[in-house]
């Protein structure tokens, strides 16, 4: 049993993830072409490694069938994908494109596309030519595509993804060409050539399609040297004896095995997990995806905090999430203003419940009143009338019997009926001591300075009689 596959295979599936947002951004469409396709076959290496884990029973067959052609289209699209990569890279280098446009940049994302998704989905159906057989089921490794080993299916399925390599290797030599030629002014060529690309970033995307090259050349002929040890090579005789037998499903137990082919196995392996950790190792740790796991930080930490403020909304301290009944229902508590503290009153001032207060009563004053005097006060000079003793607690004055007849003060309203008592009288209007002068009239205006200025006096008239003005 091998059960380390399936976690690896989990980790390597998952680790691709952290990458794809800066590329998406930069709309690479070969590096999330190779991304993906990294983490379709990484995630059907570990279903594989759960599901056949110490046994080969034929479980899914329908799965089978489709793992394994996606297992054939990966064969084809990472060496794409990397020749996709050199093609850009070398051309970003180059002076035959000034200014890449939209244009430009649109049509390189359509070849793109075809080349790390049709190519393969057309190599997946040119498979069932040299497709002898169903599939073969190995323990611990689950099923497995299988190719009728002759002229024809060398030529289909070896030959393709080392052509691909090789032109990588051509295009990216011709990359690094070019950059050692202007290298002191790459960075103004990449910044005036319209890029998205950086110095650190070509450079990165360069290393990292160089190393997968390097992986695909290697595993390529690995493949090619252990299945012409293994198999000898067939004549393709016709179409009805290559699929004579075609619905035959191959199971290898792993003690029945040869220890030469079981190591094969797991060397093969292992090439797809090590091929996603180089792949991550060149972008996890540049600066882009510094500042990505940044805001994932941060977005991270405004989620929880936002979710434990409404918590705490919600569920203040102190209070429970039992169910509201009437017995735990808060009364609301209603505070009334105190009203205010009572008059402080002179000694001599009698204590009066009348409505007003500050009405009090004073005796006729014995000097007469000119009619003027009348009309300008209308009310009379009076006294005060003089007052008992009175006290803090309640104690009643005895006010004096002297009231004015007129401005006498209201009696008090009943509070059990307020709503029938009088309400008292309003206070006369004062008149006008200024009688009202008619528009049409001349008036001189009034002097700013005030009556008692001192200019009409007997000292300024003598002097104005000495010194008589021209």
């Amino acid at each position: 049993m091998r059960p380390e596959f399936a976690p690896i295979a989990f980790i390597s599936a998952f680790s691709v993830l952290l990458v794809v947002p800066w590329h998406w951004r930069a709309r690479n469409a070969a590096t999330l072409s190779m991304a993906a396709w990294l983490f379709i076959t990484n995630t059907i290496y570990a279903i594989d490694a759960v599901v056949w884990s110490g046994n080969v029973k034929i479980v899914i067959p329908v799965w089978c069938d489709i793992s394994t052609k996606i297992i054939i289209g990966s064969q084809f699209a990472l060496p794409a994908a990397c020749l996709c990569i050199s093609i850009h890279l070398e051309r970003v280098a180059s002076v035959r494109a000034a200014r890449i446009m939209q244009q430009d940049r649109r049509r390189r994302q359509i070849f793109e596309g075809i080349m790390c998704w049709g190519l393969p989905a057309v190599f997946m159906a040119l498979r069932y030519i040299v497709q002898g057989h169903r599939f073969d089921v190995i323990e611990d490794y689950g099923c497995r595509p299988t190719t009728y080993i002759s002229y024809v299916g060398i030529f289909l399925m070896y030959f393709p993804p080392l052509f691909m390599a090789l032109v990588s290797f051509v295009f990216s030599a011709l990359a690094l060409r070019h950059f050692l030629r202007r290298r002191v002014t790459f960075a103004l060529h990449l910044q005036a050539s319209n890029s998205a690309l950086t110095t650190s970033r070509y450079f990165r995307l360069m290393s990292m399609a160089l190393a997968q090259m390097f992986a695909i050349v290697a595993v390529t002929a690995y493949t090619l040297w252990f299945t012409l040890i293994a198999v000898p090579i067939r004549p393709y005789t016709s179409w009805a004896d290559v699929h004579s037998d075609w619905s035959r499903i191959d199971q290898y137990l792993t003690k029945f095995t040869p220890p030469l082919v079981v190591r094969s196995f797991y060397a093969l392996w292992w090439m797809v997990p090590l091929s996603t950790f180089l792949f991550v190792a060149f972008f996890a740790f540049g600066q882009e995806a510094l500042d990505e796991y940044r805001k994932c930080c941060m977005w991270l930490v405004s989620v929880f905090r936002s979710k434990s403020a409404l918590s705490e909304k919600l569920n203040p301290k102190g209070t429970t999430n039992s169910s509201t009944t009437d017995s735990s229902l808060t009364i609301p508590q209603y505070y009334y203003p105190q009203p205010p503290p009572p008059p402080k009153y002179l000694p001599d001032t009698p204590i009066d419940s009348s409505f007003s207060d500050s009405s009090s009563n004073y005796a006729s004053d014995p000097k007469p009143t000119s009619p003027v005097d009348q009309e300008a006060h209308p009310l009379p000079p009076l006294t005060p009338f003089s007052c008992g003793s009175t006290s803090r607690m309640g104690v009643e004055s005895k006010p004096s019997s002297l009231r004015s007849p007129i401005f006498s003060p209201s009696p008090t309203p009943d509070p059990s009926n307020v709503e029938t008592s009088p309400f008292p009288p309003p206070p006369p209007s004062r008149p006008r001591v200024r009688p009202i002068i008619p528009a049409s009239e001349p008036q001189e205006p009034s002097s700013p300075r005030p009556l008692t200025y001192p200019s009409a006096d007997a000292w300024h008239r003598s002097i104005a009689i000495t010194f008589p003005s021209s």
